[in-house]
């Protein structure tokens, strides 16, 4: 009942409109010129968890051809980021993600000093999250990055380059440390 005002404040800010239905526990700031789909069963925001009253989630399809798709089932945590500026941003069914949990499909800005205020498409890299995947706390995963079904990714990591099916990988950059049986 509490976060009722702030769901439909948002809902409000928002120039996007989601294609599909969440139960939204959290407001959720939808933004940009492309696609979000979301399918069924998906929940966004829980409480009793931190940061549930003073954040929300934030979905943006940044440009026309960016899209973001969250699959059946998945279960996403407080503050929740998921940005695809150029590319598009895809996750599973039946992912869990934890709080504080940044998604995006691109850097934002080139390396040189140059192209520090640029952002071109053929930077940006789609985001491959598989079915059945679980994210811990406090973890961001960078552009070009996939993770195969089953694999758990432990609080505080970094994913910059690919993680298998079913092992657990942790750390900065985040390293596989063991296998799930």
């Amino acid at each position: 009942m509490v976060q009722f005002p702030r769901i439909v404040f948002y809902r409000a800010l928002s120039s996007r409109i989601l294609i599909g239905t969440c139960n939204a526990q959290q407001p959720v700031f939808v933004y940009g010129n492309g696609k979000i789909f979301i399918m069924s069963d998906v929940i966004i925001g829980y409480f009793p968890s931190p940061y549930f009253f003073s954040t929300y989630a934030h979905l943006e399809a940044r440009n026309q051809n960016a899209s973001i798709k969250i699959g059946e089932g998945t279960k996403i945590n407080n503050n929740f980021v998921a940005i695809a500026e150029h590319s598009s941003i895809t996750i599973g069914d039946n992912v869990l993600i934890g709080t504080n949990v940044e998604i995006c499909d691109s850097d934002f800005h080139g390396r040189t000093i140059v192209q520090r205020t640029m952002s071109k498409p053929d930077w940006a890299k789609p985001v491959i999250i598989q079915n059945d995947v679980f994210i811990g706390n406090n973890v961001k995963i960078l552009k070009g990055v996939r993770i195969g079904s089953g694999s758990l990714i432990g609080n505080g990591s970094v994913v910059s380059k690919d993680i298998p099916s079913n092992v657990i990988a942790a750390g900065n950059p985040a390293m596989i440390i063991n296998n799930i049986e």
